[in-house]
């Protein structure tokens, strides 16, 4: 898990996600991210870089994003 937590830090330092970690769910343990893609295929090969990748499920919701001016 610490190359998991390593590779997203990664990623943030380079922009490419804007937020990650683990969400305090009682009802299970899973993680979340934003991150900045141009694509869901590009958002999916960020996700597959994972080394964690074959231990987890993800899943890719795009959205739109509105930032305060």
């Amino acid at each position: 898990m610490q190359s998991h937590s390593a590779y997203w830090a990664g990623l943030a330092k380079q922009g490419s996600v804007l937020v990650y970690g683990p969400v305090l769910d009682p009802d299970g343990v899973y993680g979340m991210g934003v991150v900045s893609a141009e694509s869901a295929e590009e958002a999916q090969r960020l996700m597959a870089g994972d080394p964690a990748a074959s231990l987890m499920t993800f899943r890719v919701s795009p959205m739109r994003a509105f930032l305060p001016s």
